[in-house]
This record gives C-alpha cells, sequence and structure tokens, in this order.
C-alpha cells in the first residue's frame, strides 16, 4: 500500500512537471530574431492549434499573446517608449550638457627599464701599492671624494728635491738681474764697453730658462705624488670591483666603479606609429615598478628603427638627486606629445545604436541625434573623443530611453568642472 501510495505521487509529480514544461518556449539560435522560436506543446503535436494546446488555452494553463503584444516584448526600451508616446510627441524629458571642443593632450606610454646614466671606473695614473681604501661597496660618493690612497714612495722625496731646484734657479736669475742692471749702470756712466750688455743679457734669458725647467720639473714631482690619491670623478654609489688594500697596482688598474644615478636614464622604445611625434625636449612623467615617479625629458631619439621590432630606441633623462631610484628597474614613461583637439565626455554618456556603433545622443533643435565617436584615450577625468562638432548639446540622463529622431523636450544641466575635468577656459585639467 505505501508502495502504491509514493508511486502515484511520483506519477502525479511527473504529469505536473510535464503540464508546465508544455507551456514553455523552445528556442533554437542562430535563425535570426523571432525565428526557431516554437511552443513545447507545438512541437510535440506538430501545430501551435492541436487539441492539446486549444486544452491547454481553454483551462488557463497556456496563455496566447496577441503578434502585436510578441513585436512589443523584442522592442527596447527606447522604442517601446517612442511607439508608446509617438516620435513627433513632446512628452518624454532628458537631461542635456554642453560640451565645447579643446585641447587634447597626445600622450604615449612607454614602457622599458632604468639605466645609470655611467658607469665609472676610477683608476689609477701610476704604479703603487694600496695603502688605503677608504669606501665600501654601496657607500655613496660625491665628486672630489678620497677613493684609495697609494704609497707614495720616494715621490715626496723628488718633490722636496724639485722644490730645492727651483729655489737653486730663482737665485742664478735674480744674479742675473742684478748683473743685468751693474753692467746697464756702468755703460751709462762709460764705465764698462757697449758690447758687454749682449753677454749679461744672455746670461739672464739661460738663468729665466732654468727656473721655467725648474719649475716645470717641481710641478711633475707634485703632480706624481698627487696621483696616490685616487678621487671620484662623479657623483654616484660605489660597486665592485675594489682594490684591496696592500695590493700592487699598476697604472690603469681600477680602485673602484662608480654608478652614477644622477640623473637616471630610462630607457625605451616608440612604435613606428608614433615616431613622427618624437623628438628631443618632451616633457615626459616616470613611474616605476616600485611606485617612484620622477619628471624629465626626452634627450634621444634613435634615426633607426629596431630590425626585429620595428620601433625606435629612445632615452629620458630623470632628475634623481637622492639616487632613490636604482638602475635596472622596470618603469614605464608616459611622454607628452603635443596636442589635438577633441572633446572630455564622462563615461556616463557613451550609448551604443542598434548596430553597436558607439556613440552619444545629443539633442538639436528638440530632435534626438545619433553622432559616432572614437576613443583617443580613457583618463581620471574623463574619456576624451573625436568626432563630434565644436558645440554639442548631449543628452546626459534619459539617453537610453530615446530614439535617434525622437522629439524630446530638453533642460539643460549645470556644467561642472569637477565632472568634466575642465578648468573656465576649457584647458585640460
Amino acid at each position: 500500500m505505501q508502495f502504491l501510495k509514493s508511486f502515484g505521487l511520483s506519477l502525479f509529480i511527473l504529469a505536473g512537471a510535464a503540464i508546465w514544461l508544455g507551456t514553455g518556449t523552445f528556442v533554437m539560435g542562430g535563425q535570426g530574431p523571432g525565428n526557431g522560436e516554437h511552443s513545447i506543446v507545438g512541437l510535440i503535436e506538430g501545430d501551435d492549434h492541436g487539441p492539446i494546446s486549444t486544452t491547454l488555452a481553454e483551462a488557463g494553463v497556456l496563455p496566447e499573446h496577441s503578434a502585436e503584444d510578441v513585436e512589443l516584448a523584442r522592442m527596447t526600451v527606447a522604442e517601446r517608449v517612442a511607439q508608446t508616446n509617438g516620435t513627433s510627441g513632446a512628452s518624454v524629458s532628458v537631461r542635456t550638457e554642453t560640451f565645447e571642443r579643446q585641447q587634447m593632450p597626445i600622450e604615449v606610454t612607454l614602457r622599458g627599464r632604468t639605466t645609470a646614466a655611467a658607469n665609472v671606473s676610477a683608476v689609477a695614473e701610476t704604479a703603487a701599492v694600496v695603502q688605503t681604501v677608504h669606501v665600501d661597496k654601496g657607500d655613496q660618493v660625491e665628486s672630489g671624494d678620497l677613493l684609495c690612497s697609494l704609497a707614495p714612495g720616494t715621490r715626496a722625496a723628488a718633490v722636496a728635491q724639485a722644490e730645492a731646484g727651483l729655489a737653486q734657479a730663482e737665485a742664478g736669475l735674480a744674479q742675473a738681474q742684478l748683473d743685468l742692471e751693474t753692467n746697464t749702470s756702468l755703460r751709462e756712466r762709460g764705465l764698462a764697453p757697449a758690447n758687454t750688455a749682449n753677454s749679461v743679457q744672455v746670461a739672464l734669458a739661460g738663468a729665466e730658462a732654468q727656473v721655467s725647467s725648474a719649475q716645470a720639473a717641481l710641478d711633475n714631482a707634485r703632480a706624481e705624488l698627487d696621483r696616490t690619491e685616487i678621487v671620484a670623478e662623479v657623483s654616484g654609489l660605489v660597486q665592485a670591483p675594489i682594490a684591496i688594500r696592500g695590493s700592487m697596482l699598476a697604472q690603469g688598474g681600477v680602485c673602484a666603479t662608480i654608478v652614477q644615478l644622477d640623473p637616471i636614464v630610462f630607457s625605451g622604445s616608440v612604435a613606428e606609429a608614433n615616431i613622427t611625434l618624437a623628438r628631443t625636449g618632451l616633457a615626459a612623467t616616470l613611474n616605476t615598478v616600485t611606485n617612484q615617479n620622477a619628471t624629465g625629458e626626452v634627450t634621444y631619439v634613435a634615426a633607426s628603427a629596431d630590425d626585429a621590432t620595428r620601433s625606435f630606441p629612445v632615452e629620458i633623462e630623470f632628475a634623481n638627486p637622492n639616487f632613490s631610484i636604482r638602475e635596472g628597474v622596470t618603469a614605464t614613461a608616459t611622454v607628452n606629445m603635443g596636442s589635438m583637439p577633441g572633446h572630455l565626455l564622462p563615461q556616463s554618456v557613451l550609448t551604443l545604436n542598434d548596430d553597436g556603433v558607439l556613440g552619444v545622443k545629443s539633442v538639436q533643435d528638440g530632435t534626438v541625434a545619433f553622432t559616432p565617436i572614437t576613443i583617443v584615450s580613457d583618463t581620471r577625468d574623463g574619456v576624451w573623443v573625436t568626432g563630434l562638432p565644436q558645440s554639442i548639446d548631449i543628452i546626459t540622463i534619459g539617453q537610453e530611453f530615446v530614439i535617434d529622431g525622437q522629439t524630446v523636450q530638453a533642460g539643460q544641466e549645470a556644467v561642472s568642472d569637477d565632472a568634466t575635468g575642465t578648468s573656465e577656459e576649457g584647458a585640460p585639467a
């Protein structure tokens, strides 16, 4: 008995489900709007008005829809409103806002990496033993800072000897000048022959040459002694290789290597489609993956494209006074390449027509008009577009409820600088 009760309940549920499914519609896609739609009862009977469908309709289970109801259901909201109110009616109200054409900045984003302005090796100009190393790897140095001290050896003694030679030459010069003055006085008084003047002048010239030679020898000796002090020629960070104290450093040997990070250089490439706009001196902003920012300008644009990528290498220099931006960091650089006329619109006013074309709906002489647009760039302040006239009244509220050619009542919306991202003079914010 329990079995029969359960079996009967199952049959009742199955019959109810069959009736419920039979009242639905089977849709076969890929046949166009409105095609491929058939009632399930019609598929079973082969006729939309067979005995089953007639019985269900008389019982109120299978609803009947008129052709007008089906057509209305397939319409968009705007088409329904237009059919209900009439395209020539003025009962639909919308809000509009006037947008003026203004100069749109042309910005190109480049991807690349940071590189040091230079890697400079501080080398020895003379051979000697390393006496002291004054820096470690990672130290920040300025131009003129002492890096390594070499053993002076006999260079100090050579300087002292050169100084003594200069003093002796200067004494000889002083004696020659005194002899010339004495000879001149004696010749003026007739106490010395006239032909003695030449020999005294020759002696003076020789003494002057001795002083010049001694001075040059002293300068060379001092320069050789100064070469034992190796200093930084540029500012930057010290990195390997660094000389070892006590090792013999030959002439040309590296004391330390300095990475010059101010300015830091961004290396990237410009696509050939934008190369006509690229030039040196353009302003640029840098943003690294470490969220570091800097401003600079383009300093180099290659004349030839890369064979593999067909893009043109460029370099942009950015100030980096505290060396916070390191070499080899992935970054993007945004280059301002000029401007062109365009409109800055909020994204909310963009819409699609029945053909899927992107554009805006505006009101012209009380009638809705659809205008296609082209998006140039998307910013935080709005969307820069082209394809619109100098001044246009764009529908900001209600554009989805009206269609092209419909008469509407338009109310002007107050212009908000925050909403449009423009200043009072129409310049980009």
